[in-house]
């Protein structure tokens, strides 16, 4: 079992920049590869980041250039930097965790832990 639980999220003005934090728990964090989705009223969640555990790392084309993930196995945590970010960015964000082997990490299908979810609004 995994506990994930993300934090960071909060209003910003467009141009601004925010960073979410998640915190995972309950298996060995510096084995799994992790990953950062997000979802907007109304529309499908969408693949944002991910991370493996030897740290490459992968963007969703809107977040190319803007957002950066990191992790740091000593406290079990993977941060999203996000800059530049614009109105479109306005979504609950969600960490991820343990992606099925060989499983595509672009879908949600693919991963078997979510935290709660950290909102993150953009105001023009």
């Amino acid at each position: 079992q995994v506990q994930l639980v993300e934090s960071g999220g909060g209003l910003v003005q467009a141009g601004g920049s925010l960073r979410l934090s998640c915190v995972a728990s309950g298996r060995t964090f510096s084995t799994s590869s992790m990953g950062w989705f997000r979802q907007a009223p109304g529309k499908e969640r969408e693949f944002v980041s991910r991370i493996s555990w030897s740290g490459d790392t992968y963007y969703g084309d809107s977040v190319k250039g803007r957002f950066s993930i990191s992790r740091d196995n000593a406290k079990s945590t993977v941060y999203l930097q996000m800059n530049s970010l614009n109105p479109e960015d306005t979504a609950v964000y969600y960490c991820a965790a343990d992606k099925r082997r060989g499983a595509d990490y672009r879908s949600p299908g693919s991963w078997g832990y979510w935290g709660q979810g950290t909102q993150v609004t953009v105001s023009s």
